[in-house]
């Protein structure tokens, strides 16, 4: 069975990650730049969390069934979390690897090779990104999460680049001596700048997992086209409660009848439930929901 856009999306990932990666690890190790080293080590742990990342999604989107009564997708966001606490450790780890290398004096590079490969990653970042970002819209959140691990991995390209550029200048100039010290400075820079982003991947992510509300501009338009169908039929008061999980969107709606409500019977209340999909699917809202209807509001609380 051929792939679905998602999983295409994260194939391209996955082998552009194993390209990088290889490039990296040559290039670092022939030119003495732990900085690349460390571009490389990245684009590896990229490849193995990609192809999790493949797994899961079609995992996720076997649907349910008895071991999974209500579907697969929180195998979505916990990929997310593995993938972003990994990046995180990873970032933790050269960070501290970059401050022991200043305290021992610095790193000698081959400036020249490695701002050539400086222009190289920072190219293929860019293309790799602008890919994955316009394939994302309307994605996964898997997707998403890899289109911002690439837009992170561009801007450690542009990192390294930035400062191969200055150590070119301060070889330049004479200051060779200062020049050491480039390489892990911009290490401890650039992890340092980058760990936010894996962060909030996990807080996402774990929101999904524990089945915590939807962001508020979510919930918002849930609220909105409930209150709609609440002041159409007349109803009392009504009860939202919704989580994201993965491409799944969960809400549990309670409407409280009293005797302005024109809704009644059963047949008008399946009515009232067809209109509400109807409603969802304007907005796009990829919604499982259930709708109950009561005139005791006890047993809407």
């Amino acid at each position: 069975m051929a792939p679905d856009p998602d999983g295409r999306a994260l194939l391209i990932s996955v082998w552009a990650s194993v390209a990088f990666a290889v490039l990296a690890l040559v290039w670092g190790l022939a030119t003495g730049s732990q900085l690349i080293v460390f571009d490389g080590l990245y684009s590896f742990a990229g490849v193995g969390l990609s192809l999790l990342a493949v797994l899961a999604l079609r995992t996720a989107r076997k649907g349910p069934d008895e071991r999974y009564p209500w579907g697969r997708e929180v195998w979505e966001p916990l990929t997310v979390v593995v993938k972003a606490a990994a990046i995180a450790g990873l970032c933790l780890y050269a960070l501290v690897g970059g401050v022991g290398e200043i305290l021992a004096g610095g790193r000698d590079v081959e400036v020249g090779w490695a701002l050539a490969y400086g222009v190289v990653a920072t190219l293929g970042g860019v293309a790799v990104s602008l890919v994955l970002r316009r394939r994302s819209r309307g994605g996964s959140d898997l997707v998403r999460a890899e289109a911002a691990e690439w837009t992170g991995d561009t801007l450690l390209s542009l990192g390294v680049l930035a400062g191969f550029v200055l150590a070119f200048v301060l070889d330049a100039v004479g200051r060779g001596d200062l020049a050491r010290y480039v390489d892990p400075a911009m290490v401890v820079v650039v992890s340092a700048a980058f760990l936010p982003v894996p962060a909030r991947l996990v807080v996402r992510g774990f929101r999904e997992v524990l089945t915590m509300s939807p962001p508020p501009e979510l919930l918002g338009r849930i609220r909105d086209v409930v209150g709609e169908v609440e002041a159409a039929h007349g109803f009392a008061e009504s009860f939202v409660r919704a989580s994201k999980v993965g491409g799944r969107l969960d809400v549990e709606i309670d409407f409280v009848l009293d005797d302005a409500s024109t809704a009644r019977t059963v047949h008008e209340f399946d009515g009232v439930r067809a209109e509400l999909e109807a409603r969802f699917a304007e907005e796009e809202l990829p919604v499982s929901m259930s709708v109950g209807f009561t005139a005791d509001r006890r047993w809407a609380l």
